[in-house]
């Protein structure tokens, strides 16, 4: 007899677990120290970027199919097809994936350990990844009955005595744009990148307990976004306040490792580094469990079967453990050109495609892409010395003077007007196998 609520909470837990992961520990903290007394909106920022959109990924996803294919491939299918292998690579071994594992050293092992080679610490720890997900059956139970609990008991005692007992007072830090601020920083955590990735183990779950009806698994798949949003406001924001409570403590620009690490001795004392080393194995273990299975899937189904599932996480971990031995900050500077780009993209996607079942002309959809992408383009290169020589600095300058552009949505002006113009010229019907296929 199948048990909705018991369901709901399970992947719901599950859910908050896979999402909670590396950047979601470093960065908090980090921003509410940048924050200072302004931390409210910045919070906020964050909340969009690292809260709703991931849980409208969720959602979306598992409604139109459980794959960011069946977003993507209402602009085009080749476009579908680059965006979900640069979606899967960068949420996989070239990214999320290998921070996990340098977050485990810098602040799981190292202050502990400071002899310890990173080379075997990534050994042991993509050998454990990979044992849970080689076989792929059960992975979303194993995860929320094992390791949320776990993960859930550490954070949450040092959130609130730290809430309880803060180390400081918010300080003016005189930062600029708050909210914007945050919600740029909002995606490092790649959780929206993760959502639409997610959203198919999700239905996947769903799927394996017996749920045949659109109507129970939307159900049941609503209740666990909002678990695992609820989960996700209580430790960004937690977090971030105690960065912003930390801002008369530590000094601007101290590395994210660093700050977390003298945060959570600040907060526990002696046992400040034990049980920040529990919660980092937990919150990046778990992470790197769900997405390595993800991987796996995507693979397997994209080259229809021609790569095993089996040889893609073996891949996947063995990559990931190479990578992640460079360090966190040089994995979180490879990322920020990367998710810039993507990131309005896949939101688009998300709220299109939420809304999709009342957009039935697909030229809205290549219009919003055609018109984001450029804008997105030219903020990922705004820092590069070549971009500036060949005089395209000015061009991020106009985008600036786009409306909402201080609040970090350039881009959200030119993807209207470009779907509403796309809309009145082009007509190309939304097809049968774009609708909502959530029934199969």
């Amino acid at each position: 007899m199948q048990n909705k609520k018991k369901d709901s909470i399970i992947i719901g837990a599950a859910l908050f677990a896979m999402f909670f992961g590396a950047g979601n520990l470093i960065f908090p903290p980090a921003l509410g120290l940048a924050a200072g007394d302004s931390w409210l909106p910045c919070f906020l920022g964050f909340f969009v970027t690292g809260i709703i959109f991931p849980v409208l990924g969720v959602l979306t996803v598992a409604k139109v199919g459980g794959t960011i294919s069946s977003m993507a491939d209402k602009v085009n299918p080749t476009f579908s097809k680059i965006l979900s292998t640069v979606v899967v690579l960068a949420i996989g071994p070239l990214l999320a994936i290998p921070r996990t594992g340098a977050t485990v050293f810098e602040i799981g092992v190292q202050p502990a350990f400071p002899n310890v080679s990173p080379i075997i610490v990534s050994i042991i720890y993509f050998s454990i990844t990979l044992l849970f997900v080689i076989k792929p059956s059960g992975i979303i139970d194993k995860i929320g009955k094992i390791l949320t609990p776990i993960l859930l008991v550490v954070i949450s005692t040092i959130i609130l005595k730290g809430i309880f007992f803060p180390i400081g007072d918010a300080v003016a830090t005189g930062i600029a744009s708050p909210f914007s601020k945050g919600f740029t920083e909002g995606y490092q955590t790649m959780d929206t990148l993760g959502a639409v990735l997610l959203g198919g183990m999700v239905l996947m779950a769903i799927k394996e307990k017996g749920y045949s009806s659109k109507k129970d698994r939307m159900h049941l798949a609503t209740n666990a976004g909002l678990i695992a949003g609820f989960g996700l406001t209580f430790v960004y924001g937690g977090l971030l306040f105690l960065g912003a409570t930390s801002s008369s403590v530590f000094e601007a620009g101290i590395p994210k490792t660093q700050l977390i690490l003298g945060l959570t001795n600040s907060v526990l004392g002696s046992l400040g580094q034990f049980g920040l080393s529990i919660a980092v194995s937990a919150a990046c273990l778990t992470t790197s469990i769900g997405l390595t299975a993800i991987v796996g899937n995507f693979f397997t189904e994209f080259t229809n079967g021609k790569l095993s599932y089996k040889a893609i996480v073996i891949a996947t971990t063995v990559f990931s453990a190479v990578m992640s031995v460079v360090g966190v900050e040089a994995i979180i500077s490879l990322a920020v050109p990367l998710l810039t780009i993507v990131y309005p993209l896949v939101i688009i996607l998300i709220g299109m495609n939420f809304f999709g079942n009342k957009i039935s002309n697909s030229a809205l959809y290549v219009g919003a892409v055609v018109g984001a992408l450029p804008i997105s383009l030219i903020d990922a290169l705004k820092n590069y010395d070549i971009f500036k020589a060949i005089g395209f600095e000015s061009l991020y300058n106009l985008t600036m003077k786009f409306p909402l552009a201080s609040y970090g949505f350039s881009w959200l002006v030119p993807s209207i007007l470009c779907a509403i113009i796309a809309g009145l010229i082009i007509k190309i019907p939304v097809t049968s196998s774009d609708s909502d296929v959530l029934t199969a």
